[in-house]
């Protein structure tokens, strides 16, 4: 589909096109006045033949130092890189004849290194490659750094996890992931060191590169001499943006080999049931986790022993959930922390080395594998089983395709294959559910339980959904800036918050704090006084109390006159919010029985038998 583009727009858009093709125009016009009797073709084809080769050595010397250079530009953390950063661009601003003086100044005959090669760097094929080197690098690394600079350090991150050193990382992930943008940077240079003049002018006028031939027989026989010198250049130029052309509808074009999933058919994925995997033992997981780690004005520090298999990270958005998993992925620094498994310190080994799956939030796919390369690529990956997980999660039609040509519940089965295709023993989940609507937030939510329920593996899932974390994890640890608030069981964690602030992170209703009054009655800072019949504490303790949403019952006797306020649907089933002494409750919507007007008054009961309470803990370091 064409998308129009506004007049103006277009209209510079035409200027400019206009401009840059008047020349070439001009120069067609000229063809048949040439001088093409006087031409020196062996002259000519020695200019062609060194310049060639001279801008093709240049580039490949640039490619090799240029490369790395983009990427630590692009990657240090260094407060200094603008300095570099700088340099590299400074060549693109200097005329060429001063960029010559500079490089005679450091190789030309009466210097220190010029002396040391004996003059051989000037006036030579040497000096035509130094010149052109330095004027055409920028190219390379401006580009080098940008596509390094674009992507996502999150493909680093996985593929440490999946056992590749920072050097595999490079040329296996990084690198591939770069080189379009690359490989145009290469091209520019190449032509910016074919027809650079000034600076070889200065540093190797001899033997005669093509723009130096041209400017030589421009100054000895005038303008009708130049087409036959204009026509290899403009031959060589238009080779070049052609290649490049076609690259680019290449690339435009090729990623249509198969139809892009819509949502429509995601909605139709297959929701995963138990499957006969892997055994999995009875012995429980012993994973120790005392993270530190500061950032900033930010401090991290948790200590956690869970017992169970599945595990939920709990806080709201900048708590350290996110942190504290790449602590345990190796991806970040542990300051002064311990991480064990099974007896197994982790702390001291590199990512690469931990066996751990890190899932973030889009999965980690890398764009230019297909699904049989991603379940392959990790250094300890088993083929045996690789194909079992490629089988059991359904995805033996897809081992061509790219990730851009899944669905999103697709992605999240391939990146879950390429994790359990090695023996990992530890799962770690990054939000992998945030970014998607509900019922597809449910579909995924269903298979993953599936999974983990024949999976050996432990899983740490982190969320800030707490209904999220209660239908995958059978754990929870609750976190808010950066500090532990409650650990325990899912149930137990539910049931009996350890304040106020859990509580609402959990997004519980129907809680609150109180002093024991009497055996068997609290009463709320509000003073309404409540009845429970399980109250252990004794009179003038402070407890926290949970009252059942089915306890409150409208009824026309009732001890307790409250207020509706509110009425809502939550998942289908409709919800009133009403008020008892300045107390707020959220139960079931009564239907017919309840006040006809939004804020009606009506009395109710409140069964002293689900009303619980508990001494609240101090909050966990």
């Amino acid at each position: 589909m064409t998308r129009p583009v506004a007049r103006p727009l277009s209209w510079l858009a035409a200027l400019l096109a206009v401009y840059l093709c008047a020349p070439f125009i001009a120069g067609i016009a000229q063809t048949r006045q040439a001088d093409w009797a006087h031409v020196d073709w062996h002259a000519t084809g020695a200019a062609i033949g060194i310049s060639v080769a001279s801008a093709s050595v240049a580039s490949l010397l640039v490619l090799l130092g240029g490369v790395p250079l983009g990427y630590w530009l692009a990657r240090s953390r260094s407060r200094f890189i603008a300095l570099p950063g700088f340099i590299v661009q400074l060549p693109l601003a200097l005329p060429p004849l001063t960029s010559g003086v500079l490089l005679l100044f450091l190789a030309g005959p009466y210097s220190f290194i010029g002396q040391l090669f004996g003059g051989a760097l000037t006036d030579s094929f040497a000096g035509i490659v130094l010149a052109q080197a330095f004027v055409a690098a920028p190219f390379l690394v401006i580009a080098a750094r940008s596509a390094f600079a674009s992507i996502d350090p999150v493909y680093e991150d996985v593929a440490a996890t999946l056992g590749h050193p920072a050097r595999s990382r490079f040329f296996h992930v990084m690198l591939p992931l770069a080189w379009p943008a690359i490989r145009a940077g290469l091209a520019l240079a190449w032509l910016r060191a074919f027809g650079e003049f000034g600076a070889t002018m200065m540093v190797a006028y001899h033997p005669y590169s093509l723009p130096v031939y041209t400017y030589v027989v421009f100054g000895s026989q005038g303008l009708p001499a130049m087409m036959p010198l204009l026509l290899p250049t403009l031959a060589i130029a238009m080779a070049f943006a052609v290649l490049l052309s076609i690259q680019g509808l290449r690339e435009r074009t090729g990623r249509t080999v198969f139809p892009i999933v819509t949502p429509s058919q995601e909605d139709n994925e297959p929701v995963l049931t138990a499957m006969p995997c892997h055994e999995i033992t009875a012995a429980s997981p012993r994973l120790t986790l005392d993270l530190k780690r500061t950032l900033g004005t930010f401090s991290l520090d948790i200590q956690w022993q869970p017992t169970r298999r599945r595990l939920a990270i709990l806080g709201p958005s900048g708590s350290g959930k996110s942190l504290a998993l790449r602590i345990i992925a190796g991806l970040e620094r542990n300051e002064g922390g311990r991480i064990t498994l099974d007896g197994k310190a982790l702390d001291a080994l590199p990512p690469e080395r931990r066996q751990v799956g890190y899932l973030p939030q889009d999965y980690g796919l890398f764009a230019h594998m297909n699904v049989a390369r991603q379940l392959a690529f990790a250094r300890d990956a088993d083929a045996a089983s690789a194909r079992y997980w490629l089988n059991h999660l359904d995805l033996g039609d897809l081992i061509d395709r790219l990730p851009h040509q899944l669905s999103c519940g697709q992605r999240q089965r391939v990146a879950l294959a390429r994790a359990l295709s090695r023996p990992c023993p530890l799962l770690l989940f990054d939000e992998p559910f945030s970014a998607l609507d509900t019922p597809r937030r449910r579909q995924l939510q269903q298979s993953l339980r599936a999974l983990q329920r024949n999976m050996a593996a432990i899983t740490i899932l982190v969320t800030h959904d707490p209904d999220e974390a209660a239908w995958l994890a059978d754990e929870i640890l609750v976190i808010e800036h950066g500090k532990a608030l409650q650990a325990g069981t899912t149930d137990d964690v539910f049931a009996r918050p350890a304040s106020m602030r859990v509580a609402s992170l959990l997004g519980l209703h129907n809680v609150g704090e109180a002093i024991v009054r009497a055996p068997g009655e609290i009463e709320t800072p509000g003073g309404l006084r409540l009845r429970c019949t399980q109250c252990a504490a004794r009179p003038g303790e402070h407890v926290m109390w949970r009252v059942s949403q089915r306890a409150i019952v409208a009824a026309d006797d009732g001890p307790y006159r409250g207020t509706v306020t509110h009425r809502a649907l939550r998942g289908g089933d409709g919800y009133v919010t009403l008020e008892i002494n300045g107390q707020a409750f959220v139960i079931p919507d009564g239907g017919a029985g309840w006040p006809a007007s939004l804020h009606g008054a009506a009395r109710f009961t409140m069964d002293a038998d689900e009303v619980s309470t508990w001494v609240p803990c101090a909050a966990l370091r």
